[in-house]
Order: structure tokens, then sequence, then C-alpha cells
């Protein structure tokens, strides 16, 4: 994973993005609605959110649990613009890469640690799993969506580029030894569009382009459009599949 490319892509979305990605609110609202049936509100807990972004997420888990402590990670440390109307001294962000992050000096252990979006561009997940079993209190929760194998298969089938994206099926076994699994689902979401440059259009405007450079010359954006309407049309328009998996676990006693 180039992270630095990453970052600039998110970086340059950020305005553009809430605007763009309303399939990742779909997805957010989804993980709220989840969470609400599995979290205990009596008592406010300490949060801390992975891959922030510029708050969808956030600002849904804030009015659900209203945090005693809420920490917000996201790559790109621009992102503190976004979040600048929830931060205040007891939501705290913090920018870097959560794959090496030292979370572990805030000297906290979160009672949920949420992420929404993000894990797909992790290059080692096994290892971010298992820091996260290390910062959960006693039966934390770990909730996150990413995203399987069917997520813009368009884009990989005619491009050859995609993210290491798992099956539900990987994922229990990458949790298992140190999760329990309370709840897992998956669905597919098909978004549709006029023209397939519109496509490219709506990624650039979330930022989801950082896996590597690779500039479209005149005769691969013509190409890439004639095949995506070959292979990807129904009804006069085009279709982008997201395919979110949803996963609710608990810390386990190890």
């Amino acid at each position: 994973m180039d992270k630095e490319l990453i970052a600039s892509r998110f970086a340059k979305a950020a305005a553009s993005y809430e605007e763009e990605a309303g399939v990742q609110r779909q997805i957010a609202c989804k993980m709220a609605v989840l969470l609400a049936s599995h979290v205990r509100t009596e008592n406010r807990p300490k949060v801390l959110e992975i891959g922030c972004g510029t708050g969808v997420f956030s600002r849904l888990l804030i009015g659900l649990l209203d945090p005693a402590y809420m920490l917000l990670n996201d790559l790109c440390p621009g992102m503190q613009e976004q979040l600048k109307d929830i931060v205040n001294d007891r939501i705290i962000f913090r920018p870097g890469d959560a794959e090496t992050c030292p979370f572990e000096q805030m000297n906290e252990l979160y009672d949920l640690i949420a992420s929404c979006s993000a894990i797909q561009w992790f290059g080692d997940p096994d290892a971010f799993f298992t820091r996260m079993h290390r910062l959960l209190a006693a039966d934390g929760l770990f909730a996150f969506s990413t995203f399987g194998n069917d997520n813009m298969k368009e884009i990989s089938s005619l491009t050859g580029q995609s993210l290491p994206y798992f099956s539900p099926e990987e994922l229990k076994m990458k949790l298992a030894g140190r999760y329990d699994l309370l709840y897992i689902s998956e669905e597919r979401i098909p978004k549709r569009f006029n023209h397939p440059k519109e496509i490219l259009y709506h990624l650039k405007r979330t930022g989801v382009t950082g896996i590597r450079q690779q500039p479209w010359t005149r005769a691969r954006f013509t190409r890439f459009c004639d095949e995506y309407r070959t292979r990807y049309s129904h009804q006069g328009e085009v279709i982008l599949t997201y395919h979110p998996v949803y996963i609710i676990a608990q810390k386990k006693r190890i």
C-alpha cells in the first residue's frame, strides 16, 4: 500500500466526499443501527474510531453513544478541518497510519473500537486486529464495515487493479482467535450512472483512486468506457457494485 498516495487522494477529495459518498453514508447509517442493538448505552463509553475521514460515521456515533471520551484517527492530517465542529476536550483527533500509530501511548482501553469503510486500505489486517484486541477493555466491542470480494468488480475486471478484499468467511477466520463474533452480514449495492466517465469522476470525488498512479491516456480512457458499456450496461445505465461487509465482535478473554 502506498499510504502517501492514499492520503493525498483522500485529502484532495475531502471537500467533495460527503456530497458524493452516498453509498458510504448508507453503510455508516447501517453500522450505527447495528451498534444501537449491541452497545449498552447506560454508561458513556470510551471510543476509538479508525479511519474517521470527514466524520460521517463519527457524528452518528457521537449522537448514538454520547461517549465519555472519543479518539478519532485518520491517515490524513487535513481531515481535522472537516471535524472542527465535533472536536473538543473529550473528542480528540489524532492523525496517522492506524497500522503503526502508537495508540498504546495514550494509556487508554476502549469500550468500543469502530471503523467504517477503512480497513480494506490496510496492508496487514491480521496484525491490526491483534493490536485492537490489546486496546479493548474487557468485553469491549470491535465493530467495523469493510468491503468483500465483489466490491467494484467492474473496475477491477477492466483495469486489473483492486484492493485486497476479503470474504466474510476469511474475515471470520482472521477474527476467530481473539474475538467472539456477534454479528456478520454482507450486501451488494449497485450504484447506477449514465456513463462510465461519471464513475471515474465519482471515485475521484470520494478519494477512492489511491491504489497506484497510472495516467489516463485518451486511448486508455476510450477503451475503458467502451468496454464498460459493453459489459456492464443495464437499461441504458452502467453499474458500479459496492459489496459492504458488516461485523460486530467482542473481545475474547485469552
